[in-house]
């Protein structure tokens, strides 16, 4: 294919990701109201339990089975490639440009976690029907895009509601504990009290009371007495660090986060794609429960365009500005569309030279592609929920959304070229 038609080939889907945006944020505006405050905060609550789960969960069910996920356990690791170098990236961005503790976890954020959700779902299968059987025939392409494209927001989802929430939830944490010190330093007297909404924000897990250590009924006080008894030396104390360490793990751990509805439609999606006879009670056109999987699949549907919508009623927050310094967005550009997918191409490629992928071009297309998308929408729930940078987080989103659209065409015509 010539290079113009790649280009438009990558410029459609693109069209049409904006075009939905920019109804969305028609519809968000004050003149309008139609998609305001109360109505995107309802439907982000719809779209985070309801829609989206069966996205991912129908996606999965009807495309994935026990052979195609040996042949795409490359992905997950790819997935955390991008999560690793975007935070590596992040850090040096945050150390060059002196960016302000309560901005951090936001920008290191926005830097690691890419939107593997819904845009990989939106340009990858439509790919396979502007490509002129680029991809091979439309039907297959379709159907292998999915499964694709769903692996990578499942995969994507528990790396951003691991990783990325713990970030902000760090750094904001060490920022409002900063400004405690400050307080209280200039004016012990006037030092503020501790607030059970701001512990509750920054401790995930049940708060540890010095005496409850010494009760009986206490598991790791037992193992603590049991060590005691049994040995003297200094590998009593190593094991109580590694005792008190494992129960500092569980205290934090936020098992509601790392389970969210959409990691649950995750493991049921894939739980019943490898399983032959659940397989064959759901899926198909003579499976007896087929109306089950129908229904979950009507409902997946919707979260495409109304997620895209909502993407555009958020972005209009961003046109009324912040604080946020002109380097520091332009830094996230740079490492989101600049830096990211020139390390790709060189780790795909390797990955290909060594034969730990397999030489599909529309899977390495989807692989390389998880290294250039724009900052993932959950930041700004994220940001939403710990209160910390919640203007800056719009600011950034409408930058490299703006962005994307030029980017996002262009980096798609080079990897269709690429792996041609």
């Amino acid at each position: 294919m010539h290079f113009l038609e790649l280009f438009i080939t990558a410029l459609l889907p693109v069209l049409k990701l904006l075009l939905i945006i920019g109804v969305g944020s028609f519809l968000a505006m004050e003149r309008f109201n139609i998609l305001g405050k109360d109505a995107r905060k309802n439907l982000n609550i719809m779209v985070f339990f309801v829609f989206t789960p069966s996205l991912v969960y129908s996606s999965l069910a009807n495309t994935i089975t026990f052979k195609s996920m040996l042949m795409l356990w490359y992905m997950p690791l790819n997935v955390l490639f991008t999560f690793i170098i975007g935070t590596a990236l992040g850090w040096l961005l945050v150390k060059i440009t002196k960016i302000p503790d309560k901005l951090q976890g936001l920008v290191l954020g926005c830097c690691s976690s890419g939107n593997l959700g819904f845009l990989p779902l939106v340009i990858v299968p439509a790919v396979c029907k502007e490509s002129n059987r680029f991809f091979g025939a439309v039907d297959i392409c379709h159907k292998n895009a999915m499964a694709y494209a769903s692996l990578s927001a499942a995969i994507g989802t528990i790396f951003i509601w691991t990783y990325s929430y713990n970030l902000v939830r760090i750094y904001s944490c060490k920022s409002s504990n900063a400004n405690k010190v400050e307080d209280s330093t200039v004016n012990p007297l006037s030092a503020p009290k501790s607030d059970p909404e701001d512990i509750s924000k920054c401790s995930v897990g049940p708060l540890v009371v010095e005496g409850d250590k010494t009760q009986n009924n206490d598991p790791v006080h037992q193992l603590d007495i049991e060590f005691a008894k049994s040995d003297g030396n200094e590998t009593v104390a190593e094991k109580r660090k590694i005792i008190e360490h494992l129960r500092t793990f569980a205290e934090k751990l936020n098992l509601k986060k790392v389970l969210s509805p959409s990691t649950i439609g995750t493991i049921i999606g894939l739980i019943i794609g490898v399983t032959p006879p659940f397989r064959k009670a759901l899926i198909g056109d003579r499976a007896p429960l087929r109306v089950v999987q129908d229904s979950i699949s009507m409902m997946g549907d919707a979260a495409i365009p109304i997620i895209t919508l909502l993407v555009g009623g958020n972005l209009l927050k961003g046109l009324k500005g912040s604080c946020i310094r002109l380097r520091t967005l332009v830094g996230i550009i740079m490492v989101r569309n600049i830096a990211l997918p020139i390390l790709g191409v060189g780790i795909i490629k390797g990955a290909a030279h060594f034969s730990l992928i397999h030489h599909n071009p529309l899977y390495q297309f989807a692989l390389l592609l998880q290294f250039v998308l724009p900052p993932a929408v959950a930041m700004s729930t994220i940001t939403q929920l710990f209160g910390a940078g919640v203007g800056e987080c719009s600011v950034i989103m409408l930058a490299t959304y703006a962005f994307a659209a030029i980017s996002l065409t262009l980096w798609s015509t080079f990897f269709m070229w690429l792996v041609k």
